[in-house]
């Protein structure tokens, strides 16, 4: 036992004097971020469009729905005050309510109240203008997803270009061994921005089928209740018509 402790006492200043090797200096493992800043000028605008494509994305789900488009609470009230022919309460009902059918609404009833003299035909024009000025307003807001869809890859392509042209470049270069990490970093800087673009612009294409999809169908759901309005407001001028008739036949004795 006493050896051993002698053995182990004389064996640990050896240790102790021995140098420790030093760690070696690893490479540091690059981040998104790192890579994004090395991508080029390129990525900036790349970065603004993925922004702005998320939060159309966000409004859209808020905004495009049958409820902010037409409402069954206002539709039954519309049909209620319709058949009891109090316009003027459903047109202050309609100034209460956001929805896109109580403007049609709006504009028909503000034009009949201000017309007494109008025809059938003249309001059911009304209603139609009105109601393709809304399907336009929602076919345009769409189309903005559309429009990132085509220009984040085309941004992305600009991008490579500029990567490429950097790669070569340093092939051309007396850069010495420098020159194969020019090359690798012009190659990387093409590859993020293609990918980049590509990452924007299909989501945003994929987001713009939905809902493209979702507004044709709201705004076949528009088409119908307006019809229902306008079939409402045809049943009154039927019954106006017969009233002015004897009107007219005592002005002609």
């Amino acid at each position: 036992m006493n050896n051993l402790l002698a053995l182990f006492a004389g064996v640990m200043p050896l240790l102790a004097q021995t140098p420790v090797p030093p760690a070696p200096d690893l490479p540091r493992t690059k981040t998104i971020l790192d890579t994004m800043i090395g991508a080029g000028p390129v990525i900036i605008p790349l970065f603004i469009l993925s922004i702005i494509s998320v939060m159309l994305v966000i409004v859209y789900f808020l905004t495009i729905r049958r409820g902010a488009v037409v409402s069954s609470g206002y539709m039954a009230t519309a049909d209620a005050l319709l058949r009891k022919r109090d316009y003027l309460g459903l047109l202050a009902v309609s100034n209460r309510h956001g929805e896109a059918i109580a403007r049609v609404v709006q504009k028909m009833l503000d034009f009949t109240t201000k017309n007494p003299s109008a025809d059938f035909a003249q309001v059911r024009e009304i209603a139609e203008t009105e109601g393709t000025r809304v399907a336009s307003s929602l076919n345009n807001r769409v189309i903005l997803l559309a429009d990132i869809g085509m220009i984040a890859p085309m941004l992305g392509l600009l991008g490579t270009v500029f990567g490429i042209i950097k790669s070569f470049g340093a092939l051309g270069a007396d850069l010495g061994t420098q020159r194969y990490a020019q090359l690798s970093s012009g190659v990387s800087q093409a590859l993020v921005n293609t990918a980049a673009g590509l990452a924007i612009g299909i989501p945003a294409m994929i987001f713009y089928a939905f809902f493209r999809g979702r507004v044709q169908k709201i705004i076949s759901d528009l088409e119908s209740a307006v019809t229902h309005v306008l079939a409402l407001l045809s049943l009154q001028y039927n019954k106006r018509a017969p009233e002015r008739t004897p009107v007219l036949l005592e002005d002609e004795f």
